[in-house]
């Protein structure tokens, strides 16, 4: 895996290929002037040593030494920044693709997936790549470029110091590829593990409530404590594995360069080679480690990145379903028409099952049915957030929605979910969702229809009050009301509704159905209706049932067939009836 995933990560790099290679240049061309570096000490201590030169004679040596560690630490530091900037655009890039396909992927797709776990890998996933792209890339260039030059200039000065170099060196990459299957598995435990910490920490924090009420957060305090714990252990056999890799590179290394000098100092002593060509090959020895060193150090990069990029490509190989590309053209009212549509969640049977039905413009249409007969599922597929495996749904008796371009047609209607998502900001900003370029007073008239005007003005600081995440501090029917505010302002004219007023008591009810009643004249409006008392608000009732239609037509009408909406009701009004002698 981590062969096909290495070339992927390579190909995001060559977006900033020029930046990339200019900092592998930089570090290449820092890395070589210790070959220079060394040729001159070498010529130094031997003039001072062997040939008795004076302060004065050696000076211009000195100067040019001095100018090469200045030199040379101003090209490793500009490598280090330039490479920095180039992951920096790389992560930049990544979390924008990313971000990009699961939007396109929709939200029906995405269902399936986590969204700690997604999060977490956009977050703590792209940045475990900019190691690998600043440090692990630019010191694949060194381990190349450096032994290469420092073998060419050794093996004429000494051809025995070349071989012994020549054959430690490979040695070091070769450990270091058999260690990387193991720590590669390692690693991908490891993220795995950091994932399902991430994702369980989320269920925790938003099933506090839930917890303290059953009395079991004391239990999940060590849940949380045994998956840090693996976490744990996993990161430090990663750990084991790394200084293992160190260890064994500094014994060949250790090994070669003590070869070195031993022969060095056996033929010296014999008289069979000179100092200078002797101390310069002893002053390149080190060097010649150094890159591979710093793979060694690196090499744990490269681990972490090919395992939080296995996930993330996991995610971008996520197939999208076919788009459209048509544009709607200016519509006055939408008319909608389903034809033998069949649909279905993976291989399980299929959710709708040669479903036709109608929704007439400029009317109130409330879907009911029980549970799982494929309401929302039919929503979905209105949103286009999903597409039929069969069938088709024509809009305006002409335009098949499959060949209209998703943007153009969300561009046309608005859903109010039965719990709206609200975010993290101001009220107005929330609102302000719906159009993004409206005004103040085009919110405040938006919030006036929805009836939210009154308690947004009672806040702290009116439309400019914050609220938290999903719409905290909010009552749930305020929250609701919100969302009809955004309807309201996009002013769409197609609203699809999933039981706005399912959770709300009777005062927020009332005050959303008056919302609704107005913001529905002049539009197609289709209800999914869990209370009945919706569906009777109704121009017509669509009853599903085991993903076909089981009736349609005005609630009046169907009210008087003793038939699946009239059995519905009567259900319903037992349930009321039950509830009341209740309180």
């Amino acid at each position: 895996m981590s062969q096909r995933i290495d070339p992927r990560l390579m190909a995001e790099g060559r977006r900033t290929r020029g930046v990339l290679y200019f900092a592998i240049g930089l570090g290449v061309s820092a890395a070589l002037l210790v070959i220079l570096q060394a040729i001159l000490l070498a010529h130094v201590v031997r003039d001072v040593a062997f040939g008795h030169a004076n302060l004065a004679a050696v000076a211009p040596l000195l100067w040019a030494l001095a100018g090469l560690f200045v030199l040379r630490a101003g090209l490793s530091y500009a490598s280090e920044i330039v490479a920095f900037k180039a992951s920096g655009g790389i992560k930049s890039y990544l979390r924008e693709t990313l971000l990009s396909h699961i939007l396109k992927l929709g939200p029906v797709p995405a269902a399936d997936e986590q969204s700690a776990d997604l999060a977490g890998t956009m977050i703590e996933g792209i940045e475990a790549l900019e190691p690998y792209f600043s440090r692990y890339v630019p010191q694949m260039a060194l381990v190349v470029a450096v032994p290469l030059a420092i073998l060419a200039l050794v093996f004429p000065v000494d051809w025995i110091s070349g071989l012994i170099l020549l054959g430690a060196g490979p040695l070091i990459p070769l450990f270091m590829v058999f260690v990387g299957y193991r720590a590669e598995a390692i690693n991908q435990r490891q993220w795995q593990k950091l994932l399902l910490m991430s994702a369980h920490f989320l269920d925790v924090m938003q099933g506090l409530t839930t917890l303290k009420l059953f009395g079991r957060a004391r239990d999940e305090i060590g849940i949380v404590a045994r998956i840090s714990d693996d976490y744990r252990k996993t990161t430090m056999a990663g750990l084991r594995v790394a200084f293992l890799t160190s260890a064994v590179l500094e014994f060949f290394a250790s090994l070669a360069i003590a070869l070195v000098a031993v022969i060095f100092g056996s033929r010296l002593l014999h008289g069979t080679i000179d100092f200078y060509p002797a101390f310069l090959v002893l002053l390149l020895a080190p060097e010649y480690f150094v890159p591979l060193r710093g793979l060694s150090t690196h090499y744990h990069a490269r681990m972490s990145a090919i395992a939080a990029a296995r996930r993330m490509f996991d995610v971008l190989d996520m197939p999208l379903a076919a788009a459209g590309t048509a544009l709607l053209p200016q519509m006055s009212a939408v008319d909608i028409v389903c034809e033998d549509l069949q649909f279905g969640y993976g291989a399980g049977e299929p959710v709708l099952d040669g479903l036709s039905c109608s929704f007439q413009a400029g009317q109130i249409t409330a879907i009911v049915g029980a549970s799982g007969v494929g309401k929302t599922s039919l929503a979905r597929l209105l949103l286009k957030f999903a597409a039929p495996a069969q069938g088709r749904i024509i809009i305006n008796g002409t335009l098949d929605l499959a060949t209209v371009a998703p943007e153009s047609w969300w561009q046309n209607l608005a859903w109010v979910p039965q719990n709206p998502r609200l975010f993290h900001g101001s009220i107005a900003a929330n609102i302000r969702l719906g159009n993004p370029a409206a005004d103040d007073a085009a919110v405040r008239e938006a919030a006036k229809r929805a009836r939210a005007l009154e308690f947004i003005e009672a806040q702290p600081q009116g439309f400019e009050t914050m609220i938290g995440d999903l719409g905290q501090g909010l009552s749930g029917g305020q929250i609701q009301r919100i969302a009809l505010a955004r309807a309201f302002l996009k002013d769409p004219k197609l609203l699809i509704l999933d039981e706005a007023t399912a959770n709300l008591d009777l005062e927020s009810e009332a005050l959303v159905l008056e919302a609704i009643a107005e913001l529905a004249v002049g539009r197609t409006v289709i209800v999914i209706a869990h209370r009945m008392a919706m569906a009777e608000r109704a121009d017509n009732v669509l009853v599903l049932e085991t993903g076909r239609v089981a009736a349609f037509g005005p609630p009046a009408q169907l009210r008087d067939v003793d038939g699946a909406y009239a059995r519905l009701l009567q259900a319903y009004e037992a349930e009321t009836s039950e509830a009341a002698l209740c309180v």
